[in-house]
């Protein structure tokens, strides 16, 4: 049961909406070199966590690692809050 805990996906993005009870949206970025022209583009895609503290706040740098389905949208908990906003 502890190996399969490790496994689960962590992701590290910035709270962008912290208006909701308990969940926040992190927005995490991921920078792809252009296959043809060799440029770098930046993805970004947006999930919901679970923030069970209400802690977070907008601008916040979060580690969030993949959960059992909380909602409908919601699959990711937040587990540490790796820098404050300033």
């Amino acid at each position: 049961m502890e190996n399969q805990r490790n496994l689960r996906k962590e992701r590290i993005g910035v709270v962008t909406s912290s208006a909701m009870e308990k969940t926040v949206t992190v927005s995490v970025s991921r920078r792809v070199k252009h296959a043809k022209y060799g440029k770098f583009i930046t993805f970004s895609k947006k999930f919901h966590a679970h923030d069970e503290t209400n802690d977070c706040n907008n601008g916040d740098t979060v580690r969030i690692m993949e959960t059992r389905p909380m909602s409908k949208t919601k699959v990711w908990r937040v587990v540490e809050i790796i820098e404050r906003a300033k």
